[in-house]
């Protein structure tokens, strides 16, 4: 697990008051341990991902709950079907039942 500090020393630009507002619309959602956040890789990947989308991509506050939805929607979908490719592949490997 990765600390709150170490977040802000990993990502280069992101200030303690723009992750705490980032926590607090729930964009980016870590663990508590002692009242804490804290973070997994994932949570820090996410991180700057909304870092880049603010700073290159200009997708503004009321916008982001949005593309960040759409975005994980999009993750799970690929997820869904890489488990329906790898079921595929499994029942083309067994012998066909009737």
């Amino acid at each position: 697990m990765i600390g709150f500090e170490t977040v802000l020393i990993q990502i280069r630009g992101l200030e303690e008051t723009r992750l705490r507002a980032w926590i607090d619309e729930g964009w980016v959602r870590p663990a508590q341990e002692n009242g804490q956040p804290v973070f997994e890789e994932i949570d820090l990947a996410r991180c700057r991902l909304i870092l880049e989308l603010q700073e290159e991509l200009e997708v503004n506050d009321a916008a982001m709950p949005v593309v960040l939805h759409l975005l994980d929607r999009l993750h799970a979908t690929r997820r869904q079907l890489r488990r329906l490719a790898e079921a595929l592949d499994r029942a083309r490997g067994a012998p066909h039942e009737r």
